[in-house]
């Protein structure tokens, strides 16, 4: 995949892969740190979020891990899937955000400019 080429990303995107830029995450923790992230504008339902993971393991920006229930007592072996961040999805991560960067400067010059 060409990281330059995958940018701009979707807003759910962008948030999904900010959101696991902090660690493994579980569906349903990165579907409330998503909201959290954006303020409440991006709320997906689990159909919209694993939709959206499937997508992105299929580009290989995150793997999928599968982790020990936690529940307080022996869960009998099951196992919780979780999400990371591959190095990846962490670079186009970073290509956005830089992307991002620079629209913002460009329009703050801009401003800036007018208020001459």
């Amino acid at each position: 995949m060409n990281i330059q080429r995958s940018a701009p990303l979707q807003e759910p995107t962008f948030f999904i892969l900010l959101s696991l830029a902090s660690g493994i995450k579980h569906g349903y923790a990165i579907m409330k740190d998503v909201a959290a992230l954006s303020e409440g504008k991006v709320r997906m339902g689990t159909g919209t979020l694993y939709g959206a993971l499937s997508r992105l393991l299929e580009q290989a920006l995150i793997e999928r891990i599968d982790l020990p229930e936690d529940n307080g007592n022996d869960s009998g072996g099951r196992l919780r899937k979780a999400y990371r961040l591959t190095s990846a999805g962490r670079s186009l991560l970073q290509v956005e955000t830089d992307r991002m960067r620079s629209l913002v400067t460009t329009a703050s010059l801009r401003l800036e400019e007018g208020n001459i």
